[in-house]
């Protein structure tokens, strides 16, 4: 069973992260491309759990984790910068948004 899910799911990530990659190269905004990368992290992270799986190894299930870690890492300043820059005067922020962030 196995033989087949396998190659199954890695045919379904790889369109995935190819639609991710159209969105990123392509995205009508900023916070659309941040979107379609974190997508990617996500992905790729999947893949990496079912080449441990396909190969029987734990190295790739470490992978699986620092990637994890920096797509937490790389994402968030560009989310931050785009919110501040959406909210940066004091109409436009959300109720009960921190100060500090938009400034």
């Amino acid at each position: 069973m196995l033989s087949i899910a396998i190659p199954t799911a890695f045919a379904l990530l790889t369109a995935a992260q190819m639609l991710n990659l159209y969105r990123l190269l392509k995205g009508p905004t900023l916070l659309d491309r941040i979107l379609a990368l974190d997508t990617m992290y996500i992905d790729a992270i999947a893949m990496f759990i079912l080449m441990g799986v396909y190969f029987h190894s734990t190295a790739y299930f470490e992978a699986a984790l620092i990637i994890a870690v920096m797509g937490f890492i790389s994402t968030w300043p560009p989310v931050n910068f785009s919110y501040a820059a959406i909210f940066s005067n004091n109409r436009n922020k959300p109720k009960g948004y921190p100060n500090d962030l938009c400034n």
